[in-house]
């Protein structure tokens, strides 16, 4: 039986090793050798073994048989599947959001829209993007739906790259502040179907924007 210490550790090597396999410090289908990770982090082996189990469940890495453990990146089809099911939590968010927000919880969406358009001048994607990020959170957390957000949070977390990569396309940060505004609106007058409907636009990637971004992600060696 593993103690809590040795769980404890586990949990730490797992999130750190997601967020630099989301951050693409490992490209898709490269063996993770536990020795390595093992000298990175300053542990044994068994708490990185526990930590890469954790991330076969979560689908970021394939665990094959007497071969080892490989970075799972996701394909063309299954992103756009992701965005997909992206885009309707982010609707039911909205929905909920404009239905229930208190006045303290549109003030923080309103305060992160700000920051959003405070982030524009600068022109980098990165800086506007984790005021997006923030924006996007404050409108989960209005929908006063505690599973919702939990599976909002996750689905948002593993489309990180992808969803930052999207707005180095050309005029996308821009494109995108002008979404919040209205999506800003629809909660502010309580009307949730509008909401819904905007978020939804907002979030997918369909058509010419998916395109765009593979063609984008393929130059960057995708």
């Amino acid at each position: 039986m593993q103690s809590r210490g040795d769980q404890s550790t586990a949990h730490r090597i797992a999130a750190d090793l997601e967020i630099a396999i989301l951050k693409r410090e490992f490209e898709n289908g490269v063996r993770l050798d536990e020795n390595e990770l093992s000298a990175r982090f300053g542990v044994s082996r068994t708490p990185v073994r526990e930590a890469l189990g954790r991330l076969a469940l979560t689908g970021l890495v394939v665990q094959m048989p007497r071969r080892g453990t490989f970075v799972r990146q996701p394909g063309p089809a299954e992103l756009l599947e992701m965005f997909e099911v992206m885009a309707e939590l982010e609707a039911s968010c909205g929905r909920l959001a404009a239905r229930r927000a208190d006045a303290s919880q549109v003030e923080a969406i309103r305060k992160a829209d700000t920051a959003c358009g405070n982030a524009l001048p600068a022109g980098d994607p990165n800086a506007y993007y984790a005021e997006n990020e923030t924006f996007h959170q404050a409108i989960y957390d209005a929908s006063g739906n505690r599973f919702l957000v939990g599976k909002a949070l996750r689905l948002q977390r593993r489309l990180m790259f992808f969803r930052q990569m999207q707005l180095h396309l050309r005029g996308r940060p821009a494109e995108s502040r002008a979404e919040h505004a209205a999506i800003l609106v629809a909660i502010e007058s309580g009307d949730g179907d509008r909401a819904a409907t905007l978020l939804r636009a907002h979030v997918a990637v369909q058509g010419e924007k998916f395109h765009s971004l593979v063609v984008h992600l393929n130059r960057n060696e995708w």
